[in-house]
């Protein structure tokens, strides 16, 4: 029958995952979640109540692109042909642009963010944008060459005064405004505080300034925009800033919209400015010389007594008079192209801007000035976040080069073809010239001083009418970039979530106690519950004995229906199945002391006394024997004065428990110099054909076989072995040695009992704990004084219960 026991013990033994163990065993955990999820809560509802919270700020806007039909349809298309507008724009470089630092940093100084204000509460402070009544000031160049933030206290006194502290340059400054507005000297540069108009004061509160390099607020505000086209089909543009302000930050997608198109309309008109310069001076030097030729005129007439000429005289001049127009625009396009030439030849104006718009009628060559003009255009737009070296700049320098070459080129062949064309039409006036030449030399002379008055004139009126086309053109310059859709900031944050938030917490409060139960489980070294036996193992389970929090070491009683009563009882019924049919001696050992054997072995005595059958438990513990102090018997004598001879009546040495009239107890004894060898003696096996012959059931209370071989040597007078172990207590290695004093049968028929399982956490299948032990002795016999005080589970008064 104990062999069948064994075969029900194996098929036990289980090394498969049980999923609904390891759901059983978190839930014995209950308490652990539960509170482990409220304090997540609550932590995440104190994050949520004093988070400053990020709202998402976003616009649209469509910048005018030549190649996606931005500008196709502009009001500025008229003006294209004059040469005196920049080229098209492409929508990634208006981007970067968008994005650049100079830009950021432009907007930042406008609107004044590099300087902020905070109203310090009791726990947190909250933001005063715009509605600060205080406002601190200090000079640009100084803010550009901070090298740390400057901190300021500030306090409005009843008295309307101020209390100034702060940090400024690792300097700490304390000082009392009595007047506003004040400036407060410091060794970074000077600071104006004053009030703002129409915002209320806040009397005894402390407002927190913080100034910082307008530079430095300009980056952080650069990683927190994302701007974007749509499409790659459209030059409509969505800007995003994550921010903790809405005003602001709609006041800043806003300001940075406005700042571009003002950066983009100084670079169109760049060139009109320039050709304006040059038509005023043209006008100033032909206003000259026309005055000039009109005064030769007037003198001559005077001179010459002239009022009209003779009619035939025009006649014979008419057709001359057609050659001369000509000549005089010929002439009027040669002087431009030899100004055009010196100003291009001249090294100083390398990387000037060529004007093309002077009233040149060859169409290539101002298509040609208009494509150089362009190049030097973006060559400047580089240059303003890159260095000359840069290889993009290099590049550009060759383009140029090469554009200047084209232009040079450009001007000599249109200069070559002004010449040709100014000797043919002077040759064919001097055909003319020599009909008039029997002309009286006074018309001749005055035609020749009227002629170079009418060149000038002409020259005159064209350049009067460019200007006033080239001041249009400054009035009329549009935007490059038009809102479509007006800052909004969302209406509720975009960080931190609430209901993200709140869900992190519960899943933290979840896994939290999962993994510092997992953790606790990969560095147990001992054994907790049921389940860890069945794991490691081999030996057949008798039955779990529940913790035992009575001062008596009594447990089992009759009539009593208690857990661990009913436990005692389980155990009993399996013992009498281990040992089947004429079998009735049981030895209870252990590892180590303080596992409870002795405190199992007097209970499971008790509980087979209680079926009426006449039983003894035996003290064989005689190295560190207990037994009669948990009876209250003499430890005077005991088995071992019989096995040294010094007592040869055995049953004079048995006396009544005094627990029940069934149960009889055989102290060990005074404790022998040489425990081993007594029990090796062949008095010991009479002693037990005694018992047997006398008793229905020995329970035989033995030394813990992981300290002393005094168990071995018992396992030839005994039926079976009951191997107790206590959960957060027993170490686990101290299993696998069980199994193999099991494999190699030291003991006969093993089985094992758990003790100390914990009924609270037993509802749910399992007894998981975390009771540690450090403290215990391997010393076994020694005394236990000075080490750490145990919990009073299964032991009685005295400590060494469990022993």
């Amino acid at each position: 029958m104990s062999e069948e026991f064994n075969k029900v013990g194996d098929e036990n033994q289980s090394e498969e995952i049980n999923i609904q163990e390891i759901i059983f065993k978190y839930l014995s955990y209950w308490k652990w979640f539960v509170i482990s999820i409220i304090v997540c809560l609550a932590i995440a509802f104190l994050y949520l109540r004093y988070a400053t919270p990020v709202y998402n700020v976003s616009a649209a806007i469509i910048i005018k692109d030549d190649k996606k039909g931005g500008n196709g349809t502009s009001e500025l298309s008229v003006f294209e042909g004059m040469g005196l507008l920049g080229g098209s724009n492409n929508v990634d470089n208006e981007i970067e642009v968008l994005k650049s630092k100079s830009t950021i940093k432009s907007v930042v100084n406008a609107l004044g963010l590099h300087t902020s204000y905070r109203l310090k509460g009791a726990i947190s402070s909250s933001e005063l944008y715009l509605n600060s009544p205080l406002e601190v000031r200090m000079d640009q160049q100084a803010l550009d060459t901070l090298s740390s933030g400057i901190v300021l206290n500030l306090t409005i006194n009843p008295d309307r005064s101020i209390q100034v502290k702060g940090l400024v340059n690792q300097e700490e400054i304390s000082q009392t405004l009595s007047t506003l507005p004040s400036i407060l000297r410091t060794s970074v540069g000077d600071l104006t505080i004053s009030y703002r108009p129409n915002i209320p004061s806040v009397v005894n509160k402390e407002i927190e300034v913080t100034i910082n390099r307008p530079i430095s607020v300009a980056k952080s505000y650069l990683s927190r925009l994302a701007i974007a086209p749509t499409s790659k089909t459209t030059s409509v543009v969505n800007l995003s800033l994550s921010e903790t302000n809405r005003k602001r930050g709609e006041d800043f997608l806003t300001k940075l919209v406005d700042v571009y198109n003002l950066d983009a309309m100084a670079d169109k008109n760049k060139v009109a400015l320039n050709t304006k310069l040059f038509i005023d001076d043209r006008i100033a030097i032909i206003d000259k010389e026309l005055g000039s030729a009109e005064k030769n005129v007037e003198q001559y007439k005077r001179s010459q007594k002239m009022t009209d000429l003779q009619t035939d005289a025009q006649l014979s001049l008419q057709t001359s008079s057609e050659y001369e127009k000509k000549l005089v625009e010929a002439e009027t396009q040669l002087n431009l192209v030899n100004y055009l030439q010196k100003h291009i030849s001249n090294r100083a104006n390398r990387y000037s801007l060529v004007p093309s718009n002077v009233g040149l009628e060859d169409p290539t060559l101002i298509a040609t000035i208009n494509e150089y003009n362009k190049s030097l255009l973006e060559r400047e737009r580089l240059l303003r976040t890159a260095s000359e070296n840069n290889p993009t700049v290099l590049a550009l320098n060759g383009k140029i080069d090469a554009l200047r070459g084209n232009v040079t080129a450009a001007i000599a062949s249109v200069h070559n073809g002004l010449t040709i064309a100014k000797n043919d039409v002077n040759r064919q006036a001097k055909l003319f010239n020599n009909q008039i030449g029997n002309a009286p030399t006074q018309e001749r002379v005055f035609t020749e001083l009227s002629r170079q008055q009418q060149i000038k004139a002409s020259l005159f009126e064209m350049l009067l009418q460019k200007r006033e086309e080239n001041n249009l053109s400054l009035a009329a310059t549009a935007n490059n970039a038009k809102m479509i859709d007006e800052p909004l900031a969302s209406g509720t944050p975009v960080s931190p979530k609430g209901s993200i938030i709140y869900l992190v917490a519960f899943i933290l409060g979840i896994v939290i106690p999962i993994v510092i139960i997992y953790i606790s489980d990969l560095f147990q070294y001992r054994i907790r519950s049921r389940a860890d036996i069945d794991k490691l193992s081999k030996l057949p389970f008798l039955a779990e004995i529940p913790t035992h929090e009575a001062e008596t070491n009594v447990a089992v009683r009759e009539n009593d229906n208690s857990s661990i009563a009913e436990a005692f009882r389980v155990l009993r019924t399996n013992l009498l199945f281990l040992l089947g049919v004429d079998k009735k001696v049981i030895l209870f050992t252990s590892t180590m002391g303080g596992e409870g054997k002795s405190f199992v072995s007097l209970n499971a005595a008790i509980s087979l006394a209680l079926l009426n059958k006449k039983v003894l438990i035996i003290g064989l513990d005689i190295r560190k024997p207990r037994m009669a102090e948990y009876l209250n018997l003499s430890a005077k004598k005991g088995i071992t004065n019989y096995l040294s001879g010094f007592e040869d009546d055995l049953d004079s040495l048995i006396v009544p428990s005094g627990i029940n009239p069934n149960l009889f107890a055989l102290p060990a004894g005074p404790v022998p110099p040489n425990p081993s060898e007594q029990l090796v003696k062949d008095s010991l096996d009479k002693a037990f054909e005694h018992f047997r012959e006398n008793f229905d059931y020995i329970i035989v209370d033995s030394a813990p076989i992981g300290l002393v071989t005094d168990t071995f040597i018992l396992n030839r007078v005994v039926d079976a072995t009951a191997y107790v172990c206590r959960v957060n207590w027993t170490n686990k290695t101290a299993l696998k040695y069980c199994n193999d004093v099991m494999a190699q049968k030291k003991l006969k028929n093993m089985s094992l009992v758990v003790n100390g399982i914990d009924m609270a956490r037993k509802g749910y299948g399992y007894g998981y704990g975390y009771g540690y032990g450090y403290g215990y002795g391997y010393g076994y016999g020694e005394d236990n004084t000075g080490k750490k005080k145990k919990s009073r589970r299964n032991k009685s008064k005295d400590e060494d219960i469990n022993s």
